[in-house]
């Protein structure tokens, strides 16, 4: 019996406990104006790798096919950093399978991509990112196969090259669109990360950018990075990134628990699929504690239009897709 009452009162402790936390004030993740965060009713129109299934993923013509989609769209790309110290777009810290070279992109120098006119404008078969078949020119949806002429161009800009979907860089994509939001995902892990990172920095204080670029990366030893630079007073206030997986994973269960108002990292968005281990993400409790939190919520990657619709009155900031066409009739047919 005595035991019994023992367990009983560690019960009504821990619950009572629960029940503080859980309606103690919650003070803001991210400290600033969250441009993350969607402006009217529809989510933020974020183009995965510039919409890779219109155009060759992370080249800059994929972002101006965007652009013309959407003159507000977010340009979501991952980067690595080259030899020669030069932060290019790619998926893959290889070059195998989205080019017509092969090797690692920190054994290339940027200045040799560019000479040899490497293209960027293939979906080759790869293993492990290592070439294993035949290379495979990029093709549409109609199964023609893309050029950068066939890219609607803003006025004044010109293709770079009539048929070579040349390396980009971020600086270029920074430089050519100055008031577009961008999310940049660091692809590279263990010291070559931590350097890109360095040159991504630099990058965003020489283009005054810190307010509109949101860094990613799924290596913890990255994300660590983030968080010493932010905690230690290394960047500006402005500084965003989103969780790594077991950041993200943190935060959905502390809001099961409502207990949300304890999470200390400061990111400014949650970047999550719909779905993970038969688990859904796209709830509603999930978006209302990340938006008392001060964060964006942003789904990928979402090329399905009933799917889309769906976050839109779940009321998600941002819908990242590989249709950047097909995601924009969505929206219009709600106008």
């Amino acid at each position: 019996m005595k035991k019994r009452k023992i367990v009983l009162w560690i019960l009504v402790i821990l619950i009572a406990a629960w029940a503080v936390i859980a309606i103690l004030p919650r003070s803001a993740n991210y400290p600033g104006e969250n441009t993350m965060m969607k402006e009217g009713n529809l989510p933020i129109l974020i183009a995965h790798g510039g919409g890779n299934k219109e155009f060759p993923d992370n080249t800059l013509e994929a972002f101006y096919n965007a652009y013309s989609v959407d003159k507000n769209a977010m340009m979501e790309t991952d980067v690595s950093i080259t030899k020669d110290g030069v932060v290019i777009l790619s998926h893959d810290v290889t070059l195998d399978r989205k080019t017509n070279v092969t090797g690692a992109i920190a054994d290339w120098n940027y200045a040799d991509l560019m000479a040899q006119e490497v293209d960027f404008g293939y979906t080759n078969p790869t293993k492990d990112q290592t070439l294993t078949g035949d290379r495979v020119r990029f093709t549409g949806e109609d199964g023609e196969t893309k050029t950068p002429l066939d890219v609607e161009y803003p006025e004044g800009v010109s293709p770079r090259h009539e048929t070579v979907f040349l390396a980009t860089t971020l600086e270029e994509l920074i430089t050519s669109f100055p008031e577009n939001r961008i999310n940049v995902e660091i692809k590279q892990s263990g010291d070559l990360g931590i350097k890109a990172l360095g040159e991504i920095l630099r990058l965003l204080e020489e283009y005054d950018a810190f307010d509109r670029v949101v860094l990613a990366s799924f290596h913890d030893e990255v994300y660590a990075e983030f968080k010493r630079i932010q905690k230690e007073g290394e960047v500006p206030a402005s500084f965003m990134y989103s969780p790594s997986v077991g950041g993200a994973a943190k935060f959905f269960a502390m809001q099961l628990l409502k207990m949300d108002n304890l999470f200390g990292d400061k990111i400014c968005v949650l970047q999550l699929p719909t779905e993970e281990y038969g688990l859904s993400l796209a709830t509603k409790g999930l978006v209302t504690a990340a938006h008392k939190n001060n964060l964006a919520v942003h789904y990928w990657t979402i090329n399905d239009p009933e799917e889309m619709r769906m976050l839109i009155d779940l009321g998600a900031d941002g819908i990242m897709t590989d249709y950047p066409h097909r995601l924009k009739e969505v929206y219009e047919s709600l106008a």
